[in-house]
Parts: C-alpha cells; sequence; structure tokens
C-alpha cells in the first residue's frame, strides 16, 4: 500500500524496512487461522505463530519473541487484558500489543489500553489496515482512533480517571496530551505548537511518566476518563 490513511487519529504510514514478526491470539480457529494466513500474506509482516488462550499467548510470545501480539481480548483460561498485563510484566523486552475485537465499545479494549497495549484493531477492518496497524506500534507509535476511544471511555470508565488530577502536568504539558488525544503524531504537535519536536519529545516523555502511563495511549485513556478531553462521537 502506497501513501497513508487515518481514521480521525492515527497516521497510519506506508510500510518500510524489515519484516515486523507477529503472534496471533483469538480462541477461535477460524477467526485465527484466517488472520495467519491473510497477515502472512501482506509485505512487511512475517506470522510466528498463533495462541488459542491468552496463557498459551504469554507462553508462546515469551518464547517466539515477536515484535507484536495481535491479541482478542475474550479468550477462555486468561483474558486478553490479564494476558497483555502478564506479559508487559514478565517479559525483559516485551512486545508491542494490539487488541483485536469485534465491538468498539468493548469494555474490555480500554482495559486493555490501560494494561498497556499499544492500540486496538476492529475485526471488520480490511487486512491491510490491521497489518499497517501492526507496523505502526512495532516502530513504537501507538495505533489511536480518537472517536472511537472515546465513546469507550464514555462507556465504561476506569479507576486511572485519578491520575490527571495528581500528576500536576504543566499547562504546556496538559496542551500536548490534548493533542495527542486528537491523534497528532510528535511532527505535528510540534508544528502545531511551533516548537522543536526534541521539545514535544520531552513534553511526551513527561507526560508519560507524571500520568504513570504505559504508552502514549493509555496517557489518552486518562485524558478521557479524567474529562480533560470531552470524547467526541463523530469520525
Amino acid at each position: 500500500m502506497s501513501g497513508s490513511e487515518t481514521d480521525g487519529g492515527t497516521t497510519l504510514p506506508a510500510e518500510a524496512g524489515p519484516a515486523v514478526t507477529l503472534l496471533i491470539a483469538d480462541d477461535d480457529e477460524v477467526t485465527r487461522s484466517g488472520l495467519s494466513m491473510l497477515l502472512a500474506a501482506q509485505p512487511g509482516i512475517s506470522v510466528l505463530g498463533e495462541a488459542a488462550d491468552g496463557i498459551e499467548a504469554v507462553d508462546r510470545a515469551l518464547s517466539l519473541r515477536p515484535d507484536v501480539v495481535l491479541m482478542d481480548v475474550r479468550m477462555p483460561r486468561r483474558n486478553g487484558i490479564d494476558a497483555t498485563r502478564h506479559l508487559l510484566s514478565e517479559a525483559a523486552d516485551p512486545p508491542k500489543v494490539v487488541v483485536i475485537t469485534t465491538f468498539e465499545n468493548d469494555g474490555y479494549v480500554t482495559a486493555a489500553l490501560g494494561a498497556g497495549a499499544s492500540g486496538f484493531v476492529l475485526k471488520r477492518f480490511p487486512v491491510r489496515r490491521i497489518a499497517e496497524a501492526v507496523r505502526v506500534v512495532a516502530a513504537g507509535e501507538a495505533v489511536l482512533f480518537p472517536a472511537a476511544l472515546g465513546r469507550m471511555v464514555a462507556a465504561r470508565p476506569l479507576d486511572s480517571a485519578a491520575a490527571l488530577p495528581q500528576a500536576a502536568l504543566t499547562g504546556r504539558e496538559e496542551e500536548v496530551l490534548r493533542l495527542m488525544a486528537t491523534g497528532l503524531s510528535n511532527p505535528e504537535i510540534a508544528e502545531s505548537l511551533t516548537v522543536s519536536l526534541e521539545t514535544i519529545k520531552t513534553h511526551v516523555g513527561n507526560v508519560l511518566t507524571k500520568l504513570g502511563a504505559q504508552n502514549r495511549t493509555h496517557a489518552v485513556v486518562i485524558a478521557y476518563e479524567s474529562r480533560l478531553v470531552v470524547p467526541r462521537f463523530a469520525e
């Protein structure tokens, strides 16, 4: 795929660089096998293996060491939230986790994001788009769809709402967090505020540290839950 595409949020860049290694965790064999076959055929994606439940997902991720785990949320033995939390705490160099789900309003998704997942995709998305999301998080970015995320947080807020009032963010850090929540990348935030990219990277790092956020996505979840950013429901 050439160029880029957006969904009211993170820009998904065209593929480049070495292949991203992937583990697919889903309890439905047809879905899992289909995703494995289709994603393996995408440029820049190498599927290392599959897992049928959350315990197997953690075990296989620790042994195979993929760059990214595509993690279903509703699985037997251990759900995707607990699997994400276990994996990110147990692995010395943990993979990125992308949550994959059927419904945008699934309360499990916001919980998984709070546990450290880097973003989410829907099972109804075209496979090419899921592949791009995998590449994005492997490169260290987040997959954010602000309107969809806002709907989920509004429907089922989590306990991390208290993090923002306790964080003592500066005015500029709050401004940067608001722009992060709109789906802007660091270069786009730098351009918007007319400051250097390095300055924005410093502000983003400070925001994550002060909020105790696992990553950029988790910080945005906190911003929504704390109502620093009011959810917008139009895509």
